[in-house]
């Protein structure tokens, strides 16, 4: 992306994060803030996400290495320093509605007038079109909630529907979503000269991440799939288990007949690998609250630790259901470099995860976001202000 240039104009974390996205990738992403608020995610501390005192990674993790350059896009002043930075860019990107667009003069056709080769992509919570074009949303509401997610993860004895697995889950996946289809639009750009307007939602997304179920449960005329708690798991080998310590192991094992010998034998259960009740795919399916027993019970001989050497050279594919921290010293995380170490404006150091797209074997270039308006000055000098006309906007309040 090097040679690219976006200008954002978007707020919190599911459009801004596939600007942070491309930075990794090369390109220049101008994100403009106004002078006096900025991003009002730049606040979220007082919101108790982020510890006081502490590094901002929920503004960090969608800002990564980008400029800052604060406007007062209600001015008229403002406005046309915009469309300047427009003329140079290659994509505009935005998450505003369509009123704030059109109230603010930056939609499609406002934008296209001064640059018609830009790529205007927009990103929303429930689509361009329909009686909700107008209404805002997060991800826990229009991917996680509407989409169905939340209710086919929780099992009917919970009595609620569950939580996203953690802040902006579908956000940064929407992101990366945005990110490549910008990619494609430029692509498309190069081929043929046509710029295109690129649209996602965070509930298309979350359509998206449940296809099989919502085509499953169209076709098989039913509100929604069977839920099925891990101790009633229709495929045995497709499961979660506790571990002596209290911990879990994760099993995919998807080829029953295949990994069945092999499972018992380091379960130190080898009785059952001829066992009646299970000796065959379907029957273990047939007994399948018996046979999750039995392999529960040979996963709680060992703790997790142990665990992880015992099936260490197994065929069949599991995992530690980790914690979030211990992510960051996964072996595997740590030698492809798939979260980065940085340090903020004032130096203090924190870590990131990287995109996870690598190109010629290497990470991305990830780096800190920007103090508000950070690069005001130097981003209008480039467009051939003076240090004394830039003064002028400031003094007017249209520039930070």
């Amino acid at each position: 992306m090097s040679g690219i240039r976006v200008v954002e104009v978007a707020a919190w974390t599911y459009v801004p994060v596939a600007g942070a996205i491309l930075t990794e990738w090369g390109a220049d992403v101008l994100k403009i803030e106004h002078p006096e608020s900025g991003d009002p995610q730049r606040g979220l501390v007082t919101s108790g996400l982020v510890p006081a005192g502490a590094v901002n990674h929920m503004f960090e993790l969608p800002n990564r290495g980008k400029r800052s350059v604060a406007l007062d896009l209600k001015s008229k002043e403002g406005r046309e320093l915009l469309m300047k930075l427009v003329e140079t860019a290659d994509v505009f990107l935005t998450n505003f509605r369509p009123s704030a667009r059109k109230k603010l003069g930056i939609d499609v056709e406002d934008v296209r007038a001064h640059n018609d080769k830009i790529i205007y992509v927009r990103g929303s919570a429930a689509g361009q079109a329909g009686p909700e074009a107008e209404r805002g949303g997060y991800d826990m509401s229009s991917f996680w909630s509407r989409s169905g997610a939340a209710d086919n993860v929780s099992p009917e004895s919970l009595g609620y529907p569950v939580n996203m697995p953690g802040p902006a889950f579908g956000d940064v996946l929407g992101g990366l979503t945005i990110a490549g289809a910008i990619s494609s639009a430029l692509f498309h750009r190069e081929r043929t000269g046509e710029a295109t307007v690129v649209d996602s939602s965070l509930l298309a997304l979350g359509a998206w991440a449940m296809g099989p179920t919502i085509a499953g449960a169209h076709a098989f005329n039913l509100d929604g799939y069977p839920k099925k708690t891990p101790d009633q798991a229709a495929n045995p080998l497709v499961n979660t288990y506790g571990t002596k310590d209290g911990r879990h192991i994760s099993i995919v094992m998807l080829e029953s007949d295949r990994f069945w010998p092999e499972l018992m034998t380091v379960l130190e259960s080898p009785e059952l690998i001829t066992d009646p009740r299970f000796d065959s795919h379907a029957k273990r399916a047939e007994n399948n609250v018996e046979c999750v027993a039995a392999i529960g019970a040979g996963f709680a001989k060992k703790t997790l630790e142990e665990w992880k050497i015992a099936l260490k050279d197994i065929n069949g594919v599991w995992a530690p259901v980790q914690r979030p921290r211990e992510v960051v010293t996964d072996p595997q995380v740590e030698a492809n470099s798939y979260i980065a170490d940085l340090d903020d404006s004032a130096g203090t150091a924190f870590k990131l995860v990287s995109a996870p797209v690598q190109f010629n074997e290497q990470p991305g270039d990830v780096r800190r976001a920007p103090d508000h308006g950070e690069h005001t000055d130097e981003v209008l000098q480039e467009l051939g202000l003076t240090m004394d006309e830039i003064l002028e906007y400031k003094i007017s309040g249209a520039v930070l």
